[in-house]
């Protein structure tokens, strides 16, 4: 029996080149410098005969944004990842014939020189925890939308956090305040900017140093509480910045107990419970 086909058209769609892993090497000076980023991009545009009559004129190859993702970070990608995306999503607007617009997201592996003798080596490097994210978008090639983040920051405060003063008369409810607990947390947050030339490299800098610093500065009642703090910090600090938000999981460390074995725990022996997890999210704005 044949099947009726029903009417169809196609909607919003894109189509490029994903986890394109580049490094570039700074070689100008015997003090190397390097950037590792993953890549993907994606370009929109007039595609609906190539999806629907398989007519593939004009089209650019996923191969050739590979190559040019490598070409151009040869030729140019010499200030931040974020300045590099908009490069690459004007060239391919520019060189592809149905192409209007396009997005490029990044995720930087950040590296940090090997320390000999107190000094960082000028050519041998580790790579650390966080990661840099981003995503650059334009509907002509011209104007740009940035969002920068950062991915897999690994914190934790050993004392000066606790939970108290929240539902107790509930029927499932058989946790016990604590006014002295290990908080630990993985922040991912991403932000987005004000108009204007901003410094990308900078302000992610300065971003990555005010999450660490917020963390220290005050009593935690809550990961909610500290979320906040952050962003409010976040946004007093760099005026560039919009609205940040964040993603935060309890990575709970939980009091083993050792008196069942005549050993006194203060706080010293924990498990590492790594689920289920509380997790908060949510955006800090300007009012």
């Amino acid at each position: 029996m044949t099947q009726t086909k029903v009417k169809v058209k196609l909607g919003e769609n894109n189509y490029g080149k994903a986890e394109v892993n580049l490094m570039k090497i700074n070689r100008d000076s015997p003090r190397h410098e390097i950037r590792e980023l993953q890549v993907r991009v994606g370009m929109i545009g007039d595609f609906d005969a190539a999806h629907s009559r398989g007519d593939n004129s004009d089209l650019i190859a996923t191969d050739t944004v590979r190559n040019t993702i490598y070409g151009l970070a040869k030729e140019g990608f010499t200030s931040s990842p974020e300045e590099f995306g908009k490069e690459l999503v004007a060239h391919f607007v520019k060189t592809g014939a149905k192409v209007t617009g396009g997005f490029m997201e990044f995720t930087e592996h950040l590296w940090d020189r090997l320390q000999v003798n107190g000094q960082g080596h000028d050519h041998s490097f580790v790579r650390q925890m966080p990661k840099r994210t981003g995503r650059v978008e334009s509907q002509d090639g011209k104007s740009f939308k940035v969002t920068s983040g950062i991915e897999e920051l690994y914190v934790l405060k050993t004392t000066e956090s606790g939970w108290e003063g929240y539902l107790l008369d509930e029927r499932f409810t058989t946790l016990p305040e604590t006014h002295e607990r290990v908080m630990a947390t993985f922040v991912t947050a991403k932000w987005e900017y004000n108009e204007g030339s901003v410094d990308y490299d900078a302000v992610w800098t300065k971003v990555f140093k005010q999450l660490q610093e917020t963390l220290t500065d005050h009593y935690s009642p809550s990961l909610q509480n500290t979320l906040y703090l952050m962003g409010e910090a976040v946004l007093s600090a760099c005026p560039e910045i919009s609205r940040i938000w964040f993603r935060m999981p309890n990575k709970h460390h939980l009091q083993y107990n050792l008196g069942r074995f005549g050993l006194e725990n203060n706080l010293e022996i924990m498990h590492v419970d790594p689920e289920p997890y509380g997790l908060m999210e949510g955006w800090v704005e300007r009012a």
